[in-house]
């Protein structure tokens, strides 16, 4: 593998304060993270669903390195579902595998446990290789990145160290930063999943999210990403736009709430 600069702050990135580890398995790979109280969704203790929804991006992510090396995996969607909120005191375990895997698109699922293993919830995400040929994993990601153990390190609640903001009831913006972009120098789907939460939280406020799918139409390469939901009945439809190109559109996504009081 050649030795590719990552080409954001890989130092100080957001998704290496979060302390998720991940390990090989002999089927697939396992993650394993800690929550902490600025992982929780405001006005709750459940941690956050576009938490969740950025591990399972990064433990699927490192099985489709291996599946699309030397080229770079591109999450084309991913979706998140959740029996019930995840208490803020549980950590939290993920075990990815392989679905189907073709040339250019790979399916891949997780189960979500606790610490004893008793089910959380699941997810999915599907890979496509980068179009781009000359794109190359970085070495730092593909070898240690997020492989070597760390603790979670956040000082300050997520949204607030994304510099994500809520703009009025149903909108979020979060900026293009180097310590938040993916190897492709575009804008991480962890932190796309968060701005999609914070729209659909500012619109239904003190509860968390149930499920999370998001489809990935185009990259975020100039920012800011602005997410703009509408929420009935606990269900949101969500759009994602990368402002700085003309509010090209980046994700759809879909969400249900958990109803206010269901623990």
């Amino acid at each position: 593998m050649e030795d590719v600069p990552h080409p954001g702050d890989l130092e100080r990135h957001i998704m290496l304060e979060l302390g998720f580890d991940v390990a090989p398995t002999p089927d697939g790979m396992h993650g394993s993270g800690r929550v902490t109280p600025e992982m929780w969704s405001p006005g709750t203790r459940a941690v956050r669903t576009s938490i969740l929804a950025a591990w399972v991006d990064v433990v699927c992510g490192h099985l489709a390195i291996g599946l699309f090396d030397p080229g770079v995996p591109v999450t084309l969607d991913l979706d998140v579902h959740l029996h019930r909120p995840l208490d803020g005191g549980d950590g939290v375990e993920m075990y990815a595998r392989v679905q189907k895997s073709g040339r250019s698109v790979a399916v891949l699922s997780v189960d979500i446990t606790d610490r004893h293993g008793a089910p959380l919830g699941f997810g999915h995400a599907t890979f496509m290789a980068a179009p781009n040929p000359s794109l190359r994993m970085p070495t730092i990601v593909a070898e240690e990145g997020l492989l070597r153990p760390h603790a979670a390190t956040l000082a300050v609640p997520y949204a607030e160290r994304a510099a994500c903001e809520r703009l009025e009831d149903g909108v979020a913006s979060i900026p293009m930063r180097p310590d938040g972009l993916n190897a492709a120098g575009t804008l991480n789907g962890g932190l796309l999943a968060l701005a999609v939460e914070e729209a659909v939280l500012s619109a239904a406020p003190d509860t968390s999210l149930a499920s999370l799918g998001m489809r990935f139409v185009r990259p975020v390469r100039v920012g800011p990403a602005i997410a703009r939901a509408e929420v009935r009945a606990g269900l949101g439809s969500v759009t994602l736009c990368d402002h700085g190109r003309d509010d090209q559109l980046a994700v759809i996504a879909a969400t249900r709430s958990f109803d206010p009081g269901v623990s």
